[in-house]
């Protein structure tokens, strides 16, 4: 039987960086007291500001409910604040505050710090290659997003019920 290295899969090497660098940030983050779910929608309006509540949760792939309740909280912490979507009433659009400046100065200097650490040792030119070939990958993944069948399905006339 083919017995798997492991230690030499590129996917679960990926989600171990992926976790140890949260964890990392999340110890920075705890002095300005921001969980990671706060932190996380933060980065993310940081990053795509005045997108709408639905837009919001696909981004951070969270039920609207939940992310509803986040956002009372950190719209009542002064962090963020919502506003009608001028084309639909329905819609909210969720924009960052001025009084985040200084939160988000401090994310950004700890973000900085924190692939700093990770890139300890590595040069340049292996750091570009690396930030090359992860770009490679998430175009590669994205374009199979739609286009794989459900695995979910072949389990199901293959293997009988999946229990969940």
């Amino acid at each position: 039987m083919f017995r798997e290295d492991f230690s030499r899969n590129f996917g679960i090497i990926l989600h171990d960086v992926a976790r140890l660098l949260r964890l990392s940030y999340d110890r920075r983050m705890k002095s300005l007291g921001l969980t990671r779910s706060q932190w996380w929608v933060l980065t993310q309006l940081y990053r795509n500001d005045r997108v709408t509540q639905s837009e919001l949760a696909q981004i951070l792939e969270i039920d609207k409910p939940s992310l509803g309740r986040l956002l009372d909280r950190m719209e009542s912490s002064g962090w963020l604040t919502r506003e009608e979507d001028e084309k639909d009433r329905r819609a909210k659009r969720v924009l960052l505050t001025k009084e985040v400046g200084p939160a988000m100065k401090a994310m950004r200097a700890a973000a900085a710090e924190t692939r700093r650490e990770a890139l300890l040792g590595i040069s340049k030119a292996e750091q570009e290659q690396f930030v090359d070939t992860l770009l490679k990958l998430k175009s590669n993944l994205a374009s199979l997003e739609n286009s794989l069948p459900s695995l979910e399905g072949s389990l199901g006339k293959n293997k009988g019920s999946v229990a969940k």
